[in-house]
């Protein structure tokens, strides 16, 4: 009996199952994260490497000692970087940039001219700065008739001469310009109307016309303009002479989108 009834009981098996997580298990996951934080600490070296010197202070102060580099940020202390967005940064470097080639450039123009015996003290009449809007090149006169015969827009042979230098010099780069022309206050009498305006811009235009004779692009030329008597170099003395000149502003390149140019 006891026999019989044991044959009746039934036999559970059991089966464990085991999770694999694939071919090699989950440990993928763990190099994965690995890798990608060895990545992002390679691309965050290479940023700090191009970055300026002064950022990198900003970055090694803040390693040192983090809350007082905070502390700082907040109160409007020396530590600024927080303030400053990257694209503001990047403009700034790209204008420093932009300033120093520009005063490379005018030191170079001088120099050629310096090399022409028969511009002799002519030289000194050609003022070069750099602005915030570019480098201003000025022929400034300080005779009666220097740069161009009186009352008309006829250039004399040294100011085609200059012009040639500064053309040869201005076209190296990919810089646009503008061209402006000046008078003194002295009004221009003539019955058709013709006034200082007239005058200015037509000095400005022979000047342009001498850039392009030798080899400067037209294109690259944005505006021809006469001011007149609006723009006096000397607004002291209104009718003195040097406020008779031709102004070339050499513009800045504006920075592509990221500071990139």
């Amino acid at each position: 009996m006891d026999n019989h009834r044991s044959s009746d009981v039934p036999i559970i098996i059991r089966k464990k199952k085991v999770a694999h997580g694939g071919h090699h298990g989950g440990a993928w996951k763990v190099a994965y994260a690995d890798f990608v934080t060895a990545m992002m600490a390679l691309f965050i070296v290479l940023w700090i490497v191009g970055q300026s010197k002064q950022v990198k202070e900003y970055i090694a102060q803040y390693f040192k000692d983090p809350g007082a580099f905070s502390e700082n940020t907040r109160g409007g202390g020396a530590f600024e970087f927080e303030k400053i967005s990257v694209g503001e940064r990047l403009a700034e470097e790209h204008l420093k940039r932009q300033e120093e080639k520009m005063k490379e450039l005018g030191n170079q123009i001088m120099q050629e001219m310096q090399k022409v015996p028969s511009l002799g003290d002519l030289v000194k009449q050609i003022k070069i700065e750099v602005t915030a809007e570019g480098m201003r090149i000025e022929l400034v006169e300080q005779s009666e008739q220097f740069f161009f015969d009186v009352g008309t827009a006829n250039l004399k042979d040294e100011a085609s001469k200059v012009l040639s230098i500064i053309a040869s010099e201005i076209k190296k780069i990919p810089n646009h310009i503008i061209m402006e022309g000046h008078t003194d206050a002295r009004q221009y009498q003539r019955t058709d109307g013709y006034s200082n305006y007239e005058l200015s811009a037509d000095r400005a235009n022979s000047a342009r016309r001498a850039l392009v004779r030798n080899g400067f692009p037209d294109s690259r030329i944005d505006q021809v303009i006469g001011y007149a008597d609006k723009r006096l170099r000397d607004k002291e003395h209104p009718y003195d002479v040097v406020n008779r000149r031709i102004s070339i502003l050499v513009k800045y390149v504006e920075s592509a989108p990221g500071g990139v140019k």
